[in-house]
């Protein structure tokens, strides 16, 4: 299996012009034989949670239809991030694509302590089941901080960890401890897509990384780059790609 994550500068509520930065990088994903790629958190909005009300939506958002149609004819799962409401809740989500499968939303369940009042919590747990050998299991940045998320994607039997988020230059270094701690502790192979740029008046790390199953750093993006990092979950092999 080929996991690819994406590393992007988000622009602010802009999702137009987002989902042309997200089809370039799923066509550069497409290109190295890619099985999914993941985004990072609230990718196709950026982190804007006073913009969030106004840009919420659904999964069946006609804009999105592009991201169906790259999925159904490149056999490419696509996690991108959004805003989504249910009546009068607005939660932080992604929108997954999988080919010629109905889409899924998955919410973020543990809310980061400004997110409260703003968000309400996700109650749909969830791993994509991909072959007999890779279960993956989806978190929502704050997700990686709470032991309980990644002790509930291992009991869910995933052997792959993939984290969405938005990581400061401040926080970086204490999520990237955790996400190696993750790997060893449970035998994951674990994954974190993040900004770069600004969003949501943080300056945004970067570093979009992949580490083995004993919690080792296997490849890392730079600070400044949008890119994708692709790891080979037979050869191990990794495919660092800066975009611009």
């Amino acid at each position: 299996m080929k996991i690819c994550i994406g590393q992007t500068n988000p622009q602010k509520g802009d999702i137009d012009k987002n989902i042309e930065i997200h089809k370039q990088l799923i066509q550069t994903a497409i290109e190295r034989g890619a099985d999914i790629i993941v985004f990072p958190e609230l990718s196709l909005t950026g982190y804007e949670p006073d913009l969030a009300k106004e840009l919420a939506t659904t999964q069946s958002d006609e804009r999105l239809d592009t991201f169906q149609n790259l999925s159904d004819n490149n056999k490419i799962i696509i996690g991108c991030g959004i805003p989504t409401k249910t009546g009068k809740d607005i939660l932080i989500s992604m929108i997954i694509f999988q080919p010629n499968k109905e889409r899924m939303t998955y919410s973020k369940q543990y809310l980061f302590p400004s997110e409260l009042g703003i968000f309400t919590m996700g109650n749909n747990p969830l791993v994509i089941h991909f072959d007999n050998e890779n279960t993956i299991a989806p978190a929502i940045c704050y997700e990686l901080s709470n032991p309980e998320h990644s002790e509930n994607a291992k009991r869910n039997n995933a052997n792959i960890y993939i984290a969405s988020v938005l990581n400061s230059v401040n926080g970086i270094e204490e999520d990237i401890n955790k996400l190696s701690n993750i790997a060893k502790k449970h035998k994951m192979t674990v994954f974190m897509a993040n900004f770069i740029g600004q969003s949501g008046g943080y300056e945004c790390a970067g570093k979009s990384s992949i580490w083995n199953n004993s919690g080792e750093l296997i490849e890392q993006l730079d600070n400044k780059t949008e890119g994708i990092l692709l790891y080979n979950t037979k050869t191990k092999l990794t495919t660092k790609i800066n975009c611009h």
